[in-house]
Parts: C-alpha cells; sequence; structure tokens
C-alpha cells in the first residue's frame, strides 16, 4: 500500500542489506554457529501437488508467500538468505512441530489462492484453524519471538502476587483481565474464545482467585480493558458477556489514545491510520530528555482517553536504527531529541511542533494546545498557528467546551448473573 511504501518500505531495502551481511550482525554473537539450510526436513518449498500433506504435518505452519525468484543473482542470493533466515527460526523451536512453507508469488499463485493469501512478500502463520498474518520485520529474533507468543495459550492464568505484578508490568500492550468461577464456567468459555480471536496482538488474562481479582477490583464475570500506559482500566459493560459481545467492545476500541511501533506490529500499527494521518511521537525511553517527553506524551493521552481523534503512535529510535537515517531526511528532524509532528501516511507530508533548542520540555497543556490545533483544521492545507505564538490562544478559548465529554460511569454492581 501507499502506507507501506512511503514509511517503511524502505526497510526492505535496509533489511536486505542486513540480510547479506547476516554473519557479521547476527551468527558473529554466536560464535560463527552458522545454520544450514536444510530444506528437506525443515523448509518445504510448496507447490500444488505437497501443499496439503506437507501442512498436516505441523502443528503450526509458518508459510512466507515470497515475491518471484528471478533469474539475477542478486534475487537468488537474496532468497538464499532468506531460506538460511528461515533455518535460523527453527533452530530455536527444536522441541515444537512447526514447518516453514515457501510460495513463489508467480509459480505458486494457485496455492496461495487456496490458502486465502492475498499479500506477496508477507509471512503468513497457520495454527488450528487459525491465520495469522505476521506484520512485522523479517528478522529471525523478532519472528522467533512472535512465534512463542503464537503457540502460548490465548490466556494466561493469574494465581498469585508474583504472577499479578507480571500482569502490571505490562504497559506497552492492550491487555484484558477478568474474574471467573473456574476453568468450567461458561464464562470463561466465552471469554477464551474470544481471546483466540485475537491472539496474540492482544493480551488476556483472567483468575479464579478471589484474592486476585480484590486486589484487582474485579467482580466475578466481569472484564477490565487496559489501554497501553493507562494504569486505570475500563470496566466492560453488561457483564456477564457473549463472545460476541467481547469482540464487539475490543474491535470498537483497539485503536489505543497512545501506542508504541515495535519491530512485531510495525506494518500493522502504520496502516491503522486515522483519516490518513498519524501523530508521531519519536523519543528515546533510555534517553534522560527522551524519558522526560515520553511521560508528558503519556499525561496528554491520559487526559484524552476518551477523545477517538487522538491517537499517538510512540516510535523510539533506538527500535529502528537502520531507519533512523531516512526518518531524519524524510522529515528534516533531529532524532538525537526528542520530536511529535503529524504525518500524512500516503505521501509522507508532515509538520512538527517546534522544540525550543533549550532544556525546558513543553508542558502538558502546550502539547495539548497545538495537538488540538493540528486536529480542528485541514492539516496540510492550511497553516497552523505557529505553537509559540500566544496571540492565538484566546481564539481558541470559545471552542474549549466543546471539547467537554459527558462521562456515563454505568457501574453495573449487580451480581445476579454470576455463576452457579
Amino acid at each position: 500500500t501507499g502506507a507501506k511504501t512511503v514509511f517503511l518500505l524502505p526497510l526492505k531495502i535496509v533489511f536486505l542489506g542486513l540480510l547479506l551481511t547476516f554473519g557479521q550482525l547476527s551468527w558473529g554473537q554466536k560464535g560463527m554457529d552458522i545454520p544450514e539450510y536444510d530444506g528437506k526436513d525443515r523448509v518445504h518449498d510448496l507447490n500444488v501437488k505437497n501443499y496439503k500433506s506437507v501442512m498436516k504435518k505441523y502443528d503450526v505452519m509458518v508459510v512466507y508467500y515470497h515475491e518471484h525468484v528471478g533469474s539475477s543473482k542478486v534475487s537468488q542470493k537474496q532468497f538464499q538468505i532468506e531460506e538460511l533466515l528461515a533455518a535460523q527460526v527453527l533452530e530455536d523451536f527444536d522441541d515444537e512441530d512447526i514447518g516453514i512453507g515457501l510460495l513463489d508469488e508467480k509459480t505458486d499463485k494457485a496455492v496461495a489462492k487456496k490458502l486465502g493469501l492475498d499479500e506477496a512478500d508477507s509471512i503468513y502463520i497457520f495454527i488450528e484453524d487459525e491465520v495469522i498474518e505476521y506484520d512485522g520485520e523479517l528478522a529471525a529474533d523478532t519472528l522467533v519471538e512472535f512465534l512463542f507468543d503464537v503457540i502460548e495459550d490465548p490466556v494466561e492464568i493469574i494465581d498469585n502476587v508474583r504472577e499479578l505484578k507480571g500482569f502490571h508490568n505490562i504497559e506497552e500492550d492492550i491487555k484484558l483481565v477478568g474474574f471467573f468461577k473456574s476453568q468450567k464456567s461458561e464464562h470463561y468459555h466465552e471469554y477464551e474464545d474470544a481471546a483466540e480471536e485475537f491472539h496474540p496482538h492482544i493480551k488476556f488474562f483472567a483468575t479464579f482467585s478471589p484474592k486476585v481479582a480484590k486486589s484487582l477490583d474485579l467482580k466475578l464475570n466481569e472484564v477490565d480493558f487496559y489501554e497501553p500506559f493507562m494504569d486505570e482500566p475500563v470496566v466492560i459493560p453488561g457483564k456477564p458477556y457473549s463472545e460476541k459481545e467481547l469482540v464487539e467492545f475490543i474491535e470498537d476500541n483497539d485503536r489505543p489514545t497512545l501506542r508504541k511501533m515495535q519491530p512485531h506490529n510495525m506494518y500493522e500499527i502504520w496502516e491503522d491510520a486515522l483519516d490518513g494521518e498519524h501523530i508521531i511521537a519519536f523519543a528515546e525511553e533510555g534517553d534522560p530528555d527522551g524519558f522526560e517527553f515520553l511521560e508528558i506524551v503519556k499525561e496528554v493521552a491520559e487526559d484524552n482517553t476518551d477523545n477517538p481523534n487522538l491517537s499517538i503512535v510512540w516510535i523510539d529510535p533506538d527500535d529502528f536504527p537502520l531507519l533512523v537515517p531516512y526518518w531524519e531526511k524524510t522529515f528534516d528532524i533531529d532524532l538525537s531529541s526528542p520530536q511529535i509532528g503529524v504525518v500524512e501516511v500516503d505521501d509522507a507530508e508532515s509538520i512538527w511542533f517546534d522544540m525550543d533548542d533549550g532544556d525546558d520540555m513543553p508542558t502538558v497543556d502546550e502539547l495539548e494546545d497545538w495537538l488540538e490545533d493540528v486536529l480542528k483544521m485541514s492539516t496540510f492545507n492550511c497553516d497552523l498557528p505557529d505553537d509559540d505564538d500566544d496571540d492565538d490562544d484566546d481564539d481558541d478559548d470559545d471552542d474549549d467546551d466543546d471539547d467537554d465529554d459527558d462521562d456515563d460511569d454505568d457501574d453495573d454492581d449487580d451480581d445476579d448473573d454470576d455463576d452457579d
């Protein structure tokens, strides 16, 4: 798509270079323990005649639907490296029944159609009755981490204080937690079925412990929904829930106010733009200025969780070192310091908050006012007010009341619908 092309397509070029120097960047750390491609036993070339029998052999099948391998030495070398990448992935799954299949966009189009694969140069994971598209970078460590998440149970059970602490430490992902009578509860089964629909992209937790439920302030059969980076959850209304009700609620709330672009989800997030635009915050969490700025952005997000027009994507440049020069050139910004701006996904046209050269970060109010101005007008067809110009602030005062939302807190304290 255009969004991929403008913002992330350079990744393909970058990662090709990365793959072609794979021995130095990855295997060198393992003492040159370079995996050898084993096409017969580990990685399969799928075709019309063999794809059904091959896929039946494995509990999990990873299918790489790749572009046609041409006759040039460069394309053939690239594909050989990708085969080695597949072999390296399988090295981490000696005890799991996982296979990798390769489909050529040109010669195996009929197989791709039968499997429902519509986008070449993509990775699809077949597990039980589910097909999961992998929207991350083509790197062995990232894919391995994602596969480990895939083969985990869709719902993680919290039994004690230590596991509860682990739950609270997860802040970068959407997560849900519910309290149920037991694993035999029909309401838990509905919750589990809903979890399978979003696994592994959204984290689902459950507890059967009244003590744990009390610390989470959960009633029986109740489910809390946590946005990324938010301490306070939203109680999903209408307990007990059917699978359909849970799925509908999650789909209506799956674009958080603040989310982090990570190597395993970068394409998915970038293509999920709001009106063709993204608010992007670049900040290195490990850098003092980056950490301070990120805390300000988090506070802005927390103040605006009820605003459907505000969705900020946080990118830590440390996660994408190979893309930093491209982003700096494209957006004409310096990523050695925090930045926030609005980017049009189709052509990368952008507007950036004018960060002062001094040590002071913008206040929460200053950042909120600037974002409000951005969201009020057609960003790329109108001149935005200068964020340092206070003369325009009075013009916005009359509109402040328009942004006040009535909060409907419908607390359902009835427990008549609890498990028997």
